[in-house]
């Protein structure tokens, strides 16, 4: 009873020092202001206002043709409006891709409100980032630095700069409120950081900071129904942006290749393969002599984990091979027959021998096209299924036979007059050979048959 009066009184002696420190006046300015001005004004002159602009060319209605006369073309112009990330003070900034989509002249404005044109080095629609430059002149300008976005967890403060609406540069502050996520519909390698920071449009391309100014994502999207910030905002990771950023001055992105696919796990697969949680990736393609198979991956293993981070669908595994670069390597943990194992991937370039482009000639219907034997390295740039195989239209000129028939850039001929194609040079030989052609194409998911005398 003693020991009991005796906690009972400690307990109560340390909520009463707790209550009394919690009612002690601020007997400082320190203690009475927390703000987030020191890194707001350590990173703001890296952030700048983006402007895209172009002219569009469409049709006169022919009524208003015909009664007021001129020319049938009249030019339109549209305008964008984003923001901009200086990552290297010689003038390197990064953006969104679809900031500066289809733009003819792009002017970047600095916090003094000095414009300078831009020039597109890199554009890339699948990570939905673009790499600008501007002529300072000699001239070094505040500049970001890079953080580790693999080092955020939930719950960390961060800040997005930019300028939305157009009304000025803005600074919001917000938490992590996930990590890692998937299927937004925001770019082919869909694996983004989520804040309640609010962003709205014209934020696209700012940074996302952490509170010690280093950039960590460079903001990219909204779930809106109305068009304004609700608190679900994404961005790319940093880790993402830097690797984007070094090919770009590099000489070009060169996005590794695991040599896998897969797909997320269910509870009913993961339970049929013994695994107690339905955790990573069903393993359904591995292409031969790859990094995967090298590795020791098989068809119906589950990949687990990439160098200790959780894959949990295949955009979480696409992301964690390509923000390595050639030549490195990656641990990996899968399941494997019952048993997990461990091991290490080197990580190398998709191969490309044997493509063998070039354009057809000859009077048939699809002169003027350009095709090339599938591999590989053309799959990805094309985002065909990895083990498509076949022969494929990459481009179309125009205007020529090609065009006038119809075929389209991402065309497989899979048949001409009954024979299966498998190669370019075949591919030739069988329309060269013929006056008539009954062709079977695969244009996406459909099977086309067309025929032409």
């Amino acid at each position: 009873m003693r020991i009991l009066m005796a906690a009972l009184a400690f307990v109560a002696a340390a909520f009463g020092t707790a209550s009394a420190q919690e009612r002690v006046l601020p007997q400082s300015p320190a203690q009475v202001q927390l703000s987030f001005a020191p890194v707001v004004s350590k990173v703001a002159p890296a952030v700048v206002n983006v402007y895209s602009r172009r002219v569009v060319r469409q049709a006169v209605n022919p009524f208003f043709q015909q009664f007021f006369g001129g020319s049938p073309m009249r030019s339109r112009v549209e305008q964008s409006l984003g923001s901009g990330v200086i990552v290297r003070p010689e003038g390197i900034i990064v953006t969104n891709n679809h900031v500066i989509d289809g733009g003819q002249d792009i002017r970047i404005s600095l916090t003094d409100r000095r414009e300078f044109d831009a020039k597109v080095i890199f554009a890339d629609p699948r990570t939905d980032l673009a790499v600008l430059r501007i002529d300072t002149k000699g001239e070094k300008l505040a500049a970001l630095q890079f953080g580790d976005s693999d080092k955020l967890q939930v719950g960390d403060l961060v800040l997005a700069i930019g300028d939305p609406f157009g009304v000025g540069q803005t600074v919001t502050s917000g938490i992590v409120s996930a990590l890692a996520r998937s299927n937004v519909g925001a770019s082919d390698y869909q694996f983004f950081i989520q804040t309640d920071a609010p962003i709205n449009p014209g934020n696209s391309g700012g940074a996302l900071v952490s509170l010690d100014g280093r950039l960590i994502g460079i903001n990219t999207s909204i779930y809106s129904q109305s068009g304004g910030s609700i608190g679900i905002g994404f961005a790319i990771p940093s880790n993402m942006t830097r690797v984007i950023v070094d090919g770009a001055l590099s000489g070009g992105v060169k996005r590794p290749w695991l040599g896998a696919d897969g797909q997320a796990m269910t509870s009913d697969i993961a339970k049929s393969l013994g695994l107690a949680r339905p955790d990573g990736v069903l393993i359904s393609q591995v292409y031969s002599g790859g990094p995967a198979a090298q590795a020791g991956l098989a068809k119906g293993d589950v990949l687990l984990t990439l160098d200790g981070f959780p894959v949990s669908d295949p955009s979480a595994m696409r992301y964690r091979i390509v923000t390595h670069r050639p030549g490195e390597t990656a641990s990996m943990r899968y399941w494997h027959n019952g048993a997990m194992k461990d091991a290490t991937i080197r990580i190398a370039l998709p191969p490309d021998q044997g493509r063998e482009e070039g354009v057809v000639a000859g009077e048939n219907p699809m002169q003027g096209a350009k095709i090339a034997n599938i591999t590989p390295a053309l799959a990805d740039e094309m985002q065909l299924d990895m083990m498509a195989k076949g022969v494929i239209v990459t481009a179309v000129a125009n205007p020529s036979q090609a065009a006038r028939f119809g075929f389209r850039q991402g065309d497989i001929i899979r048949a001409v007059n009954g024979e299966r194609i498998a190669s370019a040079a075949q591919l030739r030989r069988a329309i060269n050979q013929s006056d008539g052609w009954q062709m079977s194409i695969q244009r996406g998911d459909q099977v086309l048959q067309f025929a032409v005398q």
